[in-house]
């Protein structure tokens, strides 16, 4: 493979303009919403945007263990990784809405007098310092993405050095814990201090983990969209597409875990400063959402992913791993949904979905999709001079089905 073949499957050409459109309009139809009610619109914005933004860090926190693991899977899905990554500077312009919005959103931005624990956490959640750490954020990871761009684009024209593997080792093993460091703080700013007077350890941990797992899903699902096209038709093959299913079980596995855990120690421990968290979501509708989650989430894509034939076969993969994009999303909307809605610990505590909950994650998603697909195309879709991919090509038969 060279520089000069670049061939791009005809269905991401295909997918650029509706994107851009479905993304355009359903974001303007939100904005007319926000003329009846600014708070709403926020509301449902920052919903959206919580779980689109967990793309591409999730892509970026792959793609620093794909450099320190190795492995086909990786080699694969790099450029995925990479594009999604380059989308982080435009998400910060996506955010602006929410961080100009902010004090409309968050209760510690007006505390009600006499609150001592959010006038104890002032230090810590006061504007000036949460949008601070918000550019600080998105610099940080936008350098992480630029750096690793930059340097697989002189792989592609010289081959991997021993400098590039190196730095790509020195990155990956200090950069991973920077991100993870930095997106457990993120999650706390913009999803967890939704409710400043609750708290958990584990937080973090549990939205890293969803990231991951919805890129890695959402990335099965493009993949599928583009493997009977160059350059993916010869170098999709069932063992990778194998690895990947792999991958997608046991992030839902690891993520089951962390929740349960969460849930466990919380419920066991009975603190008053704790519980609320779940009073807010297991009674009434917000406790079916949770079940719901909690069957169609784990339960049953883990009996499907038990499978082996479903593992190895992307015609079958890909319906389970677009369905756990969807599952990503309403766990999010379960997640901070509550919060956003104002019940910090009620016991039956209001489910009134609102139509902006649906067109403001349709139409910042397809501009996360759009915003990548045209990352993806400025590059070549397979890493060139990439060792772990030539025995592939030159070796096994293409896993069509």
């Amino acid at each position: 493979m060279t520089n000069a073949t670049h061939p791009v499957p005809p269905a991401l050409e295909r997918m650029l303009t509706p994107t851009l459109a479905l993304g355009v309009g359903a974001l303007a139809v939100c904005g007319l919403g926000a003329m009846q009610s600014v708070e709403q619109f926020l509301r449902s914005y920052l919903f959206a945007f919580f779980f689109w933004v967990s793309v591409p860090i999730g892509a970026l926190g792959l793609l620093m263990i794909q450099h320190l693991s190795g492995g086909r899977w990786g080699a694969l899905l790099r450029r995925f990784f990479e594009a999604w990554s380059r989308t982080l500077p435009f998400a910060l312009v996506l955010f602006l809405p929410v961080l100009l919005g902010y004090a409309k959103i968050y209760p510690w931005a007006h505390p009600a007098e006499g609150d001592r624990i959010v006038a104890h956490k002032a230090l810590y959640l006061n504007g000036a310092f949460w949008i601070g750490r918000a550019v600080f954020y998105f610099a940080l990871w936008s350098l992480f993405a630029w750096l690793f761009s930059k340097w697989s684009a002189e792989q592609d024209r010289d081959g991997l050095t021993p400098r590039l593997s190196s730095n790509y080792q020195a990155l990956g093993g200090g950069g991973l814990v920077a991100l993870v460091l930095s997106v457990s703080f993120a999650s706390i700013d913009w999803g967890m201090s939704l409710n400043p007077h609750w708290f958990s350890t584990i937080y973090g941990v549990i939205y890293l983990v969803g990231a991951a797992m919805a890129v890695m899903a959402l990335s099965i699902v493009l993949l599928a969209r583009f493997a009977h096209d160059e350059p993916f038709l010869h170098v999709v093959r069932k063992d990778t597409i194998h690895d990947l299913g792999k991958l997608l079980f046991a992030f839902n596995m690891l993520w089951a875990y962390t929740n349960l855990s969460q849930f466990l120690i919380i419920w066991s421990g009975n603190l008053p400063e704790e519980i609320p968290f779940y009073l807010a979501r297991v009674n009434g509708a917000w406790g079916a959402l949770g079940l719901f989650v909690v069957l169609f989430h784990f339960v049953v894509p883990y009996a499907i992913l038990l499978s082996r034939d479903v593992k190895r076969s992307l015609r079958l993969l890909a319906p389970v791993a677009g369905w756990l994009v969807l599952m990503r999303l309403v766990d999010t909307y379960w997640m901070i949904g509550p919060d956003l809605a104002g019940h910090h610990g009620a016991e039956s505590a209001a489910f009134h979905p609102h139509w902006m909950d649906v067109l403001a994650p349709l139409g910042l998603g397809a501009l996360f999709v759009h915003l990548f697909l045209r990352q993806l195309k400025s590059r070549p879709l397979v890493p060139q001079h990439e060792a772990e991919l030539e025995p592939e090509a030159a070796h096994a038969a293409p896993a069509h089905a």
